[in-house]
């Protein structure tokens, strides 16, 4: 049987981590958790978003292109499933909002090459929220760097993913896109709202289960 990719993706404060464990814990599938903690732009980044975004950018994307190319390798090639809790087309959402005219165009070039042959997801969980709702949870999760994160910088984002995700599903009807607006979902602390997002993505991977078997 053909291995399913799933990824969870939306904004920064919306539980992906969360979701992601909970859904691999739930479906018995591998997890594949991003790097965040070790990038050592990121502090910088959030105090000064145009002089250190290239640096933070390119560091990001090396290191999410090892984890997919072992994603690949060790697990998907054998047969086993995973959820990952970024898509790493999250790169240009983030490149477009931060990088300047002169750098954007190298680095989508370098994204282009490097993306051209990693696995890409069957089925994507996107989770969004209001600005407020993020910006709570930011707080609460209490980690250090993201204490000057700047609202501005957060409300433009949330709107890059939803625009990404309208034309993502137009560019490719042939993945599956659940969409789960979180203000008033807490699946962290209220299982049963986890169990309904949980509930949703068991029947869309069986779908997908059941696609593999006649591709």
């Amino acid at each position: 049987m053909k291995p399913i990719f799933v990824t969870v993706e939306g904004p920064i404060g919306v539980g992906k981590t969360s979701l992601s464990q909970a859904i691999s814990q739930e479906l018995q599938l591998e997890l594949l958790l991003e790097i965040v903690d070790e990038n050592p732009f990121l502090s910088q980044f959030y105090q000064n978003i145009s002089e250190w975004s290239f640096q933070l950018e390119m560091f990001f994307l090396c290191n999410r292109y090892k984890q997919l190319q072992d994603i690949e390798n060790n697990y998907l090639h054998k047969g086993i499933s995973v959820v990952a809790d970024y898509n790493i087309f999250k790169n240009t959402i983030f490149a477009r909002r931060t990088l300047n005219s002169r750098n954007l165009p190298k680095y989508l070039k370098i994204y282009d090459i490097l993306t051209s042959d990693l696995p890409q997801a069957n089925l994507i969980v996107y989770l969004t929220a209001s600005i407020d709702t993020l910006m709570q949870r930011i707080a609460k999760r209490g980690r250090e760097m993201e204490k000057n994160m700047d609202v501005t910088y957060m409300e433009n984002l949330i709107a890059d993913y939803e625009r990404f995700m309208q034309e993502f599903q137009l560019r490719h009807p042939e993945t599956t896109v659940l969409k789960f607006q979180c203000d008033d979902l807490d699946f962290v602390h209220k299982p049963e709202d986890r169990r309904f997002i949980l509930d949703q993505v068991r029947n869309a991977v069986q779908t997908q289960v059941e696609k593999n078997e006649y591709s």
